[in-house]
């Protein structure tokens, strides 16, 4: 780990943690018989997880995958999982030990992409502060300045878990406006796990916990595109993807004929939706976006917006090698070895909360669209608008009220959209007319929602979520009750490269 100037690629090899998953590392003969493994686990202790996120550029070959140069945590394509209880202190330490940033002057426009060296801290789906030193994405974690003689910068944030905060599967990524996409394009990510009444079900307890996140690299020549080359013809988007489980390329898992693992599904890709499944196989699942559910519920397969966590069980059947595809996409495979007798079972009842916020609790109705255009900005580096309109948009520069003015809707971090009071359930309906993207996820900090309706259908059973795909035409509604919690926090297209060019509204909830 180490700077990526003045060292060799030899001397960063050497340095690297050995066979860590998602450690740069020598590469294999073959990227198919890479043997899955999972991030290192830090524990809490005593009530605290204390622990250092470095961030650094890191040079090294990524098996299957070939040299890269990007920014990791701690060395790693896919930080530490950070598991944590109810009523713990994540007490971090994060060192920037990135060079400064190629555009330090400010932008007249921040919904451009830059200052990608500068980083910080969102622990996604967490309901936790979004204030002072915890889930505050507005902190910026700057760079080292050479003016001063810095080789490193250290900040710190200190979130405190409620005692009542639900056992699940969370994740973690850096989420300065401007850069959010570029760091995620490079794997500085991590899971989050926190201990709860779900694993201690007795058939979740005798299953191996298994984190399985999956990221999304976009790389040129090893590295993801930087200023002055990301612009409109470069979009990261278009690039080419590559697709890595724990850090790893195409790994392969094994289990026991007739063995039960629990998979802690992760879609951390800033770009694509995962619509995940097993050759041969069910998914059993038993919780969403780090909700446990009320029953077990059976699946051909599930499908993960950006930014979505499923966990599932599944049980290994006939020996023989499997496919864990997403949609076209091999992300993995499972080998299933010849058992002798073994046969775990699968749960049924799950203390998940009920699917259920009475709605004559409901005080305000808001209506939010996801509205892209196409050339609003000609002859400019980024010339296609993304914003939400509707209820609450940020104004226009020039007429506040004229929703044909690209800026119209366009985040603001100085305007708050919407003001949401503490105790209080309001509905939103969600639409997506843009024309040219299938996919807007909305996402929601510091709260979890619940899905009631899709394109104006009712559910049958509504959903606990934090993150929520809404397709091209489409809509959805959710009811969500403010609890707990004061301070500025965000809503946004969890399409990071959207959010980064404005699709975005702020949020304060008071008391």
């Amino acid at each position: 780990m180490d700077s990526s100037r003045g060292i060799s690629r030899r001397a960063v090899l050497a340095s690297a943690p050995a066979l860590i998953a998602g450690a740069l590392q020598a590469p294999r003969a073959s990227a198919a018989a890479l043997p899955f493994s999972q991030p290192t686990p830090i524990r809490s202790e005593n009530g605290v997880l204390s622990t250092t996120l470095r961030v650094a550029f890191t040079r090294g070959t990524l098996a299957g995958v070939g040299d890269v140069n990007l920014r990791l945590y701690n060395g790693q394509v896919n930080g530490p999982t950070l598991r944590v209880r109810p009523g713990d202190l994540l007490d971090l330490e994060h060192i920037n030990a990135l060079p400064p940033n190629p555009d330090q002057a400010s932008h007249g426009d921040h919904n451009v992409p830059h200052h990608f060296n500068t980083v910080n801290l969102h622990t996604h789906g967490m309901h936790v502060s979004p204030a002072g030193d915890a889930d505050n994405v507005f902190r910026e974690f700057t760079p080292y300045d050479p003016a001063n003689g810095l080789t490193t910068t250290s900040y710190r944030s200190r979130i405190e878990i409620p005692a009542d905060h639900p056992g699940g599967t969370y994740w973690y990524h850096s989420h300065v406006h401007g850069s959010t996409a570029v760091h995620l394009s490079g794997g500085l990510l991590g899971a989050i796990v926190v201990e709860g009444a779900v694993d201690r079900v007795p058939e979740i307890a005798a299953a191996t916990d298994v984190v399985m996140c999956v990221a999304e690299l976009k790389l040129s020549d090893g590295q993801v595109r930087q200023v002055p080359e990301l612009r409109a013809e470069n979009d990261l988007g278009a690039a080419e993807s590559v697709f890595v489980v724990n850090g790893s390329f195409r790994p392969v898992i094994q289990l026991r004929e007739g063995e039960v693992q629990r998979w802690r599904l992760i879609n951390a890709s800033a770009f694509t939706a995962l619509p995940i499944r097993v050759e041969g196989h069910a998914l059993h699942q038993i919780a969403m976006d780090g909700f446990a559910l009320t029953r077990t519920v059976e699946r051909d397969g599930v499908t993960l917006s950006m930014g979505n966590r499923a966990d599932v069980m599944i049980r290994a059947q006939s020996p023989g090698e499997y496919r864990v595809m997403a949609g076209d996409i091999l992300l993995a495979t499972m080998t299933v070895r010849s058992g002798s007798g073994v046969r775990m079972d699968l749960p049924t009842d799950l203390p998940g909360p009920a699917p259920y916020l009475d709605p004559r609790e409901v005080t305000r109705r808001r209506s939010l669209t996801f509205h892209s255009d196409r050339n609003a900005f000609p002859g400019q580096p980024f010339p296609h608008a993304f914003r939400i309109t509707g209820d609450g948009a940020t104004p226009a520069t020039r007429d506040a009220a004229d929703p044909k003015d690209p800026t119209y809707g366009r985040f603001d971090p100085a305007y708050v959209n919407h003001t949401c009071r503490l105790g209080e359930t309001e509905e939103w309906t969600l639409r997506n007319d843009s024309t040219g993207h299938s996919n807007h996820p909305f996402h929601l900090h510091t709260n979890h929602f619940l899905v009631t309706a899709v394109d104006g259908r009712p559910l049958a059973t509504p959903v606990w979520q934090d993150t929520v795909g809404i397709l091209r035409g489409g809509s959805v509604t959710l009811r969500v009750r403010f609890d707990d919690f004061t301070g500025r926090a965000l809503v946004h297209c969890h399409q990071l490269q959207h959010e980064d060019r404005g699709m975005m509204q702020l949020v304060d909830y008071v008391e």
